[in-house]
């Protein structure tokens, strides 16, 4: 395995730095007086941000997840989505590589049909309008996707959809167009084939957004809507692929969106490990700097350790999946995604605990960082089910000729 960055990988990986400290992180200050100015109840987007899309289009630093666009393989993609979590509030959006949208993007390329491509997925990466995922349900363990009740029934040349769905981020954002709807076709069929997707325009009658969700009392910009589907009625050609495949296109939909998750996830604890630096470099307690403290020093050292480690985990995931698929990688992606947001996490928190007081207020952007890092500790699967799965596959995986020798017989 060769991680090493290619010419390609090390061009962009200048500019998107570049752009990050030119343009993007002092944009953070006009984005956060917009957003304080108009409110939580308010998602409409700060313009600072349609301007750096603008810049980001204008230098070639766009849609640079999905490799059939950019050319960038997964692992050269990774050090870039990194890159953009040192902000990850604005620098995503403004390369067009935001969640959920990139998770539709690459759904609507693999599984739906040219006249869908062309009414959805072309003005998304053109980054004209926004989507939203609505699969998680209030009232099941939606962390088994065949739990999920939202009916999705046949009526001639339509279907209706009824149901409540809840998290279904992006879609309080008034950009936001479409929907792609999980929901039961057949309950009758095997438990896999039970559900199917189904694209829903955000504006069809009976689409009811009842609020956005905080993330420990915080509003995201797009919102994690909660929505009721109430005889929402929508032509059959708005189904993805065919019915029954609904689980099947979760999974491919959910691999790439969780290891893009887990390179940003790199980029935010580097920033919490970078801000918890130069706090102790800067603040005197008990006579001397805090960096002097020795353990000040061993919370720096775990947290160098941790981050290179998760990196090296999430380069070698997406160097499978560049090498060998999506199904290949399927057990190092669950390790990456159980990895990386709880590396953040203890990075964020001792960042946080270096900086007292102002680590747990909005003074600092650590407090804000550390929700986000711990909500993703539960979505697109939680820490558990990620687990669950390494331990399947190391429980059923063939043992080596070492591992042979020292078992009993």
């Amino acid at each position: 395995m060769d991680f090493a960055m290619s010419a390609k990988g090390q061009d962009y990986h200048k500019r998107l730095t570049e752009f990050m400290v030119e343009h993007v992180l002092p944009a953070e200050k006009s984005y956060d007086e917009y957003r304080e100015e108009k409110g939580r109840k308010d998602f409409t987007v700060p313009p600072v941000v349609e301007e750096l899309k603008k810049i980001a289009k204008s230098q070639g630093l766009w849609n640079l997840f999905l490799p059939s666009v950019s050319g960038l393989t997964n692992l050269e993609y990774a050090p870039l989505a990194e890159i953009s979590g040192w902000s990850t509030e604005i620098a995503p959006e403004a390369i067009n590589c935001a969640a959920p949208d990139t998770g539709n993007m690459e759904t609507l390329h693999l599984f739906a049909t040219e006249e869908q491509r062309k009414q959805w997925l072309e003005p998304l990466l053109a980054g004209e309008i926004r989507s939203a995922f609505s699969m998680t349900e209030p009232a099941v363990a939606s962390s088994d996707a065949r739990n999920i009740q939202t009916e999705i029934v046949r009526d001639g040349d339509h279907y209706v959809i009824n149901g409540r769905k809840w998290w279904t981020s992006g879609a309080n954002d008034p950009r936001c167009k479409l929907l792609i709807v999980m929901g039961r076709t057949n309950p009758e069929a095997a438990s896999h084939q039970q559900q199917s997707m189904i694209l829903v325009p955000s504006d069809t009658p009976g689409v009811n957004i009842l609020r956005s969700t905080s993330v420990f009392g915080w509003q995201d910009q797009h919102g994690h809507a909660e929505i009721v589907y109430d005889n929402v009625r929508v032509p059959a050609t708005n189904l993805l692929a065919e019915e029954g495949m609904g689980f099947a296109i979760a999974q491919a939909r959910l691999g790439p969106g969780r290891i893009h998750h887990c390179m940003r996830a790199i980029g935010v604890a580097e920033r919490a490990l970078a801000l918890m630096v130069d706090r102790v470099q800067n603040r005197i307690a008990f006579g001397k700097p805090l960096a002097e403290q020795g353990m000040v020093q061993h919370a720096i050292a775990l947290s160098r350790n941790e981050i290179d480690q998760a990196r090296m985990l999430c380069h070698k995931a997406a160097w499978v999946i560049d090498q060998h698929g999506n199904k290949a990688a399927h057990g190092l992606v669950s390790q990456i995604k159980a990895v990386a947001p709880q590396m953040a996490c203890n990075v964020i928190d001792r960042a946080i605990q270096t900086h007292g007081a102002a680590g747990v207020s909005d003074d600092t952007v650590l407090a804000k960082m550390y929700g986000w890092q711990r909500a993703m500790r539960i979505f697109d699967g939680p820490d558990e089910v990620h687990l669950r799965t390494i331990a399947r596959h190391e429980l059923g995986a063939e043992k080596s000729p070492l591992a042979a020798a020292v078992t009993p017989k």
